[in-house]
C-alpha cells in the first residue's frame, strides 16, 4: 500500500478510537427464552410483528414455539420466510412491503445472520423509505431511530445480535455491502438455547468458527479498549470449551448456551474493535459465489493471521492461554504458532477444507477491489494491504489444480524462521544471513512444543 494512503488510513482509525468513548454503542437487553418476547412486545404497545426468517428455519420447525406465545398472547404476526443465505435487496424490499401491508409495529430477525441482517435492514428500509439502501452503506447514514428490533439467534456465531452493521448483497450486481449505523442494534437480543439445537453439526462448526473469527480480528487489531478484550478472550475460552461439545451433540443444552455467549461477547467486541481482512474477503466470496460467510471465515482464518506475522504473535500468543491451550511461560512466536494450529485442527476435525472451489482466477482483481474497499480505512487491522496485495488470499484458497499464479501457503513459514533465529543465537552465529533451517531444527520445534 503507498505510503500516503497507508498515513490516511491510520489517521482515520485514529480518530475513530479515540471517538469510541464517546459514541452511542449499546449492548442489547438479553432474554433467555423466546416465552419472553409477549412481554415485551405488550410493553412497547405492539400488537402486530413482522418475523424475518428463512424456509430452513421454517421447515426445521423452530420458530413454532414462538408463534405459540404470540398466539397465547393475542399478538399477531406475519412470516416473511425468503431470506437467502446472503440477503439480497431483494429480500428486504419484500420484507418491508409485507410489513407496511400488513401495518406492523416490530421486527422480530429469527434465524441466522443472514435473518437478523435482512430484519435490520428491513428496519432501515421503514425508517428511510425514500432512500436507497445503496446509498445508506458504509458509516452512520441511517440517523433515524428503527422499529422495535428483537434478534433471535438460531446459530451461535455471527453476533449479528449485537452489532450496528446490517449486510446486504445487491441482488444485480452481488456485490456485498454493510450498512453501520447505532439504530441497528438490536433492542433485545434472545439467547434461547433450545432454538440452536437442530442446527446440523457441520453449520453448528462453520457458525462457531464465524464466532471466533469475529473475537480474534477484534482482539489483534489496534482500536481495541479494555472491555473488547475482556469480551474476545472470554469468547476465545467459550469456543475452544464448547464448540466441539455442541457439534458432537446438538442436545447438549450447556455447550449450546455457552456457545450463545460466546457468539454475544465476540459480537460486543468487533462492534467497537471492528474486524479484518478475513471478512472483507469472505464478505467479497459472500456476494460472488454465495458462499456461506461462517465458512468462508473459517476457510480464510489461518491465512490471513499467518500473513500478519510476528506483529501479531504476542496477541494470538494471549489468545492460546485464553482457550487453555498455551502456558504463558513461552516465546511469543511458539504461542501463535500453537494458536493457528489450533484452528487448522478444528478445521479437520469439522471437515472445513483449505480451498474454496467457485472461485475462479479472472474474477480476482474485481473481488480483491471489493475486499479493499471494504477494509480500508474502516477496519483497524494490524498490517495493511490494498487490493493487489489482497489478492493472494484468493489465490490461496483455489484448489492446487487450477492454481497457476501462487503458490500454496506455508504455515509453518514464520515458526520456521523463529525456530532457525533460535538455533543461530544458541549456536552464536549472526542473525542477518537467515537460512533454510534444517529439518531436525524443525522437528524439535515441533517436539518442544508438545512438551510444554
Amino acid at each position: 500500500m503507498h505510503p500516503v494512503r497507508k498515513m490516511y488510513c491510520r489517521t482515520f482509525q485514529s480518530v475513530l478510537k479515540f471517538s469510541i468513548p464517546f459514541l452511542p454503542y449499546r449492548n442489547p437487553k438479553i432474554i433467555g427464552s423466546v416465552k419472553g418476547i409477549p412481554d415485551i412486545l405488550k410493553k412497547k404497545k405492539c400488537r402486530s410483528v413482522l418475523i424475518v426468517t428463512d424456509k430452513g428455519i421454517v421447515s426445521l420447525g423452530l420458530i413454532q414455539r414462538l408463534k405459540k406465545v404470540l398466539r397465547e398472547n393475542h399478538i399477531s404476526y406475519v412470516i416473511y420466510d425468503k431470506t437467502v443465505a446472503n440477503p439480497t435487496t431483494t429480500n428486504v424490499y419484500e420484507a418491508a412491503a409485507l410489513y407496511q401491508s400488513r401495518h406492523c409495529s416490530a421486527i422480530i430477525g429469527f434465524g441466522g445472520g443472514s435473518s437478523i441482517d435482512c430484519a435490520k435492514a428491513v428496519g432501515v428500509k421503514i425508517a428511510r423509505p425514500n432512500k436507497s439502501l445503496a446509498k445508506m452503506k458504509g458509516i452512520l447514514k441511517v440517523h433515524k431511530k428503527l422499529p422495535l428490533l428483537i434478534a433471535v439467534p438460531t446459530t451461535a456465531g455471527t453476533g449479528s445480535e449485537t452489532t450496528i452493521a446490517a449486510v446486504i448483497t445487491d441482488a444485480e450486481t452481488r456485490h456485498k455491502y454493510a450498512i453501520n449505523d447505532f439504530p441497528l442494534i438490536p433492542k433485545y437480543a434472545v439467547l434461547d438455547p433450545k432454538v440452536t439445537c437442530s442446527l446440523p453439526p457441520f453449520i453448528t462448526a462453520c457458525t462457531g468458527m464465524d464466532a471466533l473469527t469475529h473475537a480474534v480480528e477484534a482482539y489483534i487489531g489496534n482500536s481495541t479498549t479494555p472491555g473488547t478484550r475482556k469480551n474476545a478472550l472470554m469468547a476465545v475460552s467459550l469456543i475452544f470449551k464448547n464448540l466441539d461439545a455442541a457439534v458432537k451433540d446438538g442436545n447438549n443444552l450447556e455447550a449450546r448456551r455457552n456457545m450463545l455467549k460466546a457468539s454475544y461477547y465476540a459480537g460486543c467486541a468487533f462492534t467497537k474493535s471492528y474486524v479484518g481482512y478475513v471478512h472483507a474477503v469472505a464478505h467479497s466470496l459472500g456476494g460472488a459465489y454465495n458462499v456461506p460467510h461462517g465458512y468462508a471465515n473459517a476457510v480464510l482464518l489461518p491465512y490471513v493471521l499467518d500473513s500478519y506475522g510476528e506483529c501479531i504473535h504476542k496477541k494470538l500468543h494471549q489468545l492460546a492461554i485464553a482457550a487453555g491451550i498455551a502456558k504463558k511461560d513461552i516465546p511469543h512466536y511458539k504461542g501463535a504458532r500453537i494458536f493457528i494450529y489450533a484452528i487448522q485442527a478444528m478445521k479437520k476435525r469439522y471437515g472445513i477444507s483449505n480451498t474454496i472451489e467457485e472461485i475462479r482466477e479472472e474474477d480476482i482483481p474485481r473481488l480483491s477491489h471489493y475486499a479493499d474497499k471494504e477494509a480500508n480505512p474502516l477496519y483497524p487491522v494490524p498490517v495493511l494491504m490494498n487490493a493487489q496485495e489482497l489478492e493472494k488470499f484468493y489465490y490461496m484458497l483455489m484448489p492446487k489444480k487450477r492454481r497457476e499464479t501462487e503458490p500454496a501457503m506455508d504455515f509453518q513459514a514464520y515458526a520456521r524462521k523463529e525456530a532457525q533465529r533460535a538455533a543461530e543465537k544458541a549456536a552464536g552465529k549472526s542473525k542477518s544471513k537467515p537460512a533454510v533451517p534444517s529439518e531436525e531444527i524443525i522437528m524439535e520445534e515441533q517436539n518442544e512444543e508438545k512438551t510444554d
